[in-house]
């Protein structure tokens, strides 16, 4: 068009008629290849030199990092940003970040699910109303030649959770795992809820009832009777168990050691979605308080 204007019709006006564009946007062009060329004339970033409410560089690093290990959703890395850095951003906000890193998609099992496709939730009112108690088999770690199985139980009221790795899985484990469950929750149980499995029969069982505690099955095959423990065993998964790829741990006390860390972290620090933000021993503490 400068070409045009120059060598053919020699009339600014006749060749922004030619070329349908107007006068005012001839001469930006023109200005732009007298400064800079034809590097001038080359689309550039509509971006604004300066954005007011630009979210600060270290909050988007703290995003990426609690995305990039944790696998955080946008509202639990808004809960956690509140929480533990005094940092006030949406929920949307969050989103946009990871949408803009390309890095909004999560793993198909943590993926939003409609209301009327979810299971109804519950919730008992008291600590210790109902225990839920489950066993995660751990795919051996790279290097690791033993098979280990992970003892969880968690309170339904306050999900706090009382994690053991083991060896075997058998009554006999079951059996110590539920004395060592006993003896660490800070409030007395009432009832320990459990699947089919034979680990939890017989011997297990009728140690329960000695032990002044109501036991109860869950129906067959309907393992989301048992969601809340199902669901922290896929939270392990994603949290923890994905960060140990290609560390060596073949003992078992070791292995005890880092879940003993990350049992602490998901009672003391860990803000849950399903208590409003609460981690669980506040949860705890809420529920603990005597009317006046």
């Amino acid at each position: 068009m400068l070409r045009h204007a120059e060598e053919v019709t020699g009339n600014v006006s006749a060749t922004c008629r030619y070329y349908g564009i107007s006068r005012q946007c001839f001469y930006k062009w023109l200005r732009r290849y007298e400064e800079l060329g034809e590097i001038g004339l080359r689309d550039g970033s509509s971006r604004p030199h300066h954005i007011p409410n630009e979210t600060r560089p270290e909050i988007v690093g703290k995003v990426i990092h609690l995305r990039r290990h944790y696998h955080f959703g946008s509202q639990k890395i808004a809960m956690y940003l509140r929480r533990y850095h005094d940092v006030t951003i949406s929920p949307s906000g969050v989103w946009r970040i990871l949408k803009r890193l390309e890095m909004n998609r999560l793993p198909a099992s943590q993926r939003y699910k409609r209301h009327q496709t979810r299971w109804k939730r519950y919730e008992k009112p008291l600590p210790g109303h109902r225990v839920q108690v489950d066993v995660k088999f751990i795919q051996p770690i790279t290097g690791m030649r033993k098979k280990h199985y992970q003892f969880t139980a968690i309170d339904d009221c306050t999900r706090i959770r009382v994690l053991r790795i083991y060896s075997r899985n058998d009554q006999k484990t079951a059996i110590q795992f539920i004395d060592y469950v006993l003896e660490k929750l800070p409030f007395r149980v009432e009832c320990i809820q459990t699947d089919n499995g034979a680990k939890f029969q017989g011997g297990f069982h009728w140690h329960v009832l000695d032990r002044g505690i109501g036991h109860v099955y869950i129906k067959p095959a309907t393992p989301r009777l048992n969601g809340k423990v199902e669901r922290s065993h896929r939270i392990d998964t994603e949290e923890f168990y994905r960060m140990l790829d290609g560390v060596v741990i073949d003992d078992t006390e070791l292995f005890n050691t880092k879940l003993e860390e990350r049992e602490n972290f998901y009672n003391f620090h860990r803000p849950h979605g399903g208590l409003d933000g609460q981690t669980p021993y506040e949860r705890l503490r809420q529920r603990s308080k005597i009317p006046a």
